[in-house]
């Protein structure tokens, strides 16, 4: 009984769950009046047959009423860690580093040497106060608003010329991200010149429409006749090392060696990085678009936006590379003349066009908009940032890829602080161990470095790439060479291909893997030779060391067997052996080259001879005169004690 009861009761108890589940009424238990209010209840609720509540659906007309414009700034201030601003350190590097790329860039498009000046300093446990002054030209009243409070606006972004900032973000982002994690406006005092007011604007940034707030406009007295001044307040962190302000601002010297940075961090003393030449970089050209940099859609659009009537004029204006003769040549294999009206071509009439334009034979894109470092700017700056035994640097040819044209720099500083290697004469003096250093990448592009994502990068992986081991430096396979290296690689162009609206890290375009490569090579071969120099001369001071050694020994030795003064011939022996072991005592100028020390005689020990090296500084008619005054007097002293000896014998 017991046990039927129990099936009773469960299959009671199965009924009502079945029942409640599919929505049914179930038989009531007892006289439990509660348990008959609960299941009419579940009567008026939509529930499916699985036991989940029906899902409401939305129509056309609901979705079309939650549909709404996203503006630039909402989006960013939502995506932040695009632009730079993903983690507290970085966000005090970018906000500084967006900060210095402007203020170079107005001082070199006015013509001035650039004096910038840093402070970092912290207000709070995770805030930090950042102002950045210049020497600029400044800004004008009407200008500052939109130039520091709306995403997206700037002067450079339509121009192809090579450029610092490019996309007209990264100040402005840098004030948003302020005003996000501290609530504070950004506090910027600009003034154009000495006789006009100096205007302060206190900006905040209204994300859904993407425009400037303006808090505060007033006229101020300052201290400096020209230039812009920019203060956030934000939430980050400040450490030293890599990946930090102090590196980035050293960085940023080497490659501006033109600019004065003075940098007051939160803590520590005063960085002063004085200019190391007085000359601007060469001022650069605007340039049109090449055919090969444009796709379909941006010929149609230019064809409709354009101010030329005729398609000659067309062809000739808004390309560049593009002469009279090729336009004719052009228009004829797309089947229309030079003479057509632009408004009355047709997609299918441009299409045909732009077709023939990339299967034409084109010059390459002028290189006048572009300001490389050159070679001697890069290694005054190597020489003021790092202390080194050898330095080389090498400017490539420009070259293109997409229409855009670019050019590739490369720098190498070896030896010296940088730390010991095994060509050094006593690398096992210490502890008798050799630990080779880490060679390090230095990137940069438009001179600006690049401190993150360097994996993805074009430039490192293709240094990465380059075999080392045939310069003598040692690699493992997919690593960076063993040694004290440090390697600069700079990127001009018009448009660098970055991979991100952060620009951290170079696109892996072969056309610019194969320019970076080949520089580097070019720097490599340099440095090998010096090394293989340097083992040469380590050789033979071993060499050196084992003759000396058992001198003493030979000459006891063979005076056992005979005699003679041992002194002299002790004399003769050492001598024999710096004779023979020369290269030990190899010395190299600042150039790499050997120095060849002025010896009686000749290196090459024949008598009367003068060798002259042309590579020298010193002029050669000088240098040859000099030597040659005493070797005549040689020659007439011979001459005359032969005719001595003919009278006698006559």
């Amino acid at each position: 009984m017991t046990e039927q009861n129990l099936v009773e009761k469960s299959g009671t108890a199965s009924q009502l769950s079945l029942g409640f589940n599919q929505g049914l009424s179930a038989p009531a238990i007892g006289s439990n009046s509660s348990v008959g209010k609960k299941i009419a209840s579940t009567k008026s609720k939509p529930v499916e047959g699985n036991g989940k509540k029906m899902r409401t659906r939305a129509t056309a007309e609901s979705m079309a009423k939650q549909q709404r414009e996203i503006s630039v700034s909402e989006f960013f201030a939502k995506n932040r860690h695009l632009l730079g601003f993903d983690n507290k350190r970085k966000a005090l590097l970018t906000t500084v580093k967006e900060a210095v790329d402007n203020s170079l860039d107005a001082c070199e498009e006015a013509g001035i040497l650039p004096e910038i000046e840093i402070w970092v300093k912290q207000t709070d446990s995770d805030r930090f106060s950042v102002r950045i002054r210049d020497n600029g030209p400044g800004i004008v009243k009407n200008q500052i608003p939109n130039v520091f409070g709306k995403l997206l606006y700037g002067s450079k972004f339509h121009r192809l010329k090579m450029s610092r900032g490019q996309q007209g973000i990264g100040i402005s982002a840098a004030g948003m991200y302020g005003l996000i994690t501290t609530g504070k406006p950004i506090r910027i005092v600009s003034r154009t010149s000495s006789r006009a007011a100096a205007h302060l604007y206190k900006l905040a940034i209204d994300t859904k429409k993407n425009r400037p707030d303006i808090i505060k406009d007033e006229t101020i007295e300052v201290d400096f006749a020209h230039g812009t001044e920019v203060t956030i307040e934000l939430v980050a962190s400040y450490n030293k090392g890599r990946q930090s302000v102090d590196e980035y601002i050293e960085l940023t010297a080497i490659a501006n060696p033109h600019a004065t940075f003075v940098f007051h961090p939160p803590v520590g003393s005063t960085l002063n990085l004085p200019r190391g030449i007085e000359e601007l970089p060469e001022e650069t050209k605007e340039i049109k678009p090449h055919p090969y940099g444009i796709e379909l859609g941006t010929m149609m659009k230019m064809v409709k936006e354009t101010s030329a009537k005729k398609l000659g004029a067309f062809l000739t204006s808004e390309f560049s590379q593009v002469s009279l003769t090729v336009a004719k040549s052009v228009c004829h294999k797309a089947g229309v003349t030079s003479a057509t009206w632009v408004n009355g071509l047709t997609p299918p009439v441009v299409e045909k066009l732009y077709k023939v334009l990339q299967e034409t034979k084109l010059r390459a894109p002028s290189t006048n908009c572009l300001s490389p470092m050159g070679a001697e700017a890069i290694l005054t700056g190597l020489l003021k940032g790092i202390k080194a035994e050898f330095y080389t640097a090498s400017t490539r040819p420009p070259s293109v890829y997409r229409g855009n044209p670019f050019q590739i720099e490369v720098g190498l500083a070896y030896g010296g602080d940088l730390g010991r290697d095994k060509h050094d004469e006593d690398h096992n003096e210490q502890n008798g161990k050799h630990e080779p250093a880490q060679a390090r990448v230095i990137r940069f592009a438009n001179r600006v470095p690049l401190l993150y994502q360097q994996s993805s990068c074009c430039t490192f992986k293709s240094v990465l790439e380059t075999r080392w081991t045939n310069y003598t430096i040692p690699q493992s396979s997919g690593a960076l060479p063993r040694g004290p290296l440090v390697i600069l690689v700079h990127m001009a162009s018009v448009w660098v291909p970055f991979i991100s609206e952060g620009k951290e890290a170079i696109a892996d375009y072969d056309e610019i893997r194969k320019e970076i490569k080949l520089g580097i090579s070019e720097c490599a071969r340099r440095l090998g030779t010096l090394l293989k120099r340097k083992k040469k001369k380590s050789d033979f001071t071993k060499r050196r060391d084992v003759f000396t050694r058992y001198i003493d020994e030979v000459v006891e030795a063979t005076r056992s067997i005979t005699t003679f003064n041992k002194e002299d011939f002790r004399k003769s022996l050492i001598v024999l052996s710096q004779n023979y072991t020369a290269a030990a005592d190899m010395e190299f100028d600042e150039h790499g080259r050997v120095v060849k020390k002025a010896k009686p005689g000749n290196d090459l020990g024949l008598e009367n001879t003068v060798v002259v090296n042309r590579d020298e500084e010193t002029p050669p008619s000088q240098a040859l005169f000099e030597d040659d005054a005493p070797n005549k007097k040689v020659k007439s002293k011979t001459t005359k004690a032969k005719k001595r000896k003919r009278k006698r014998t006559s």
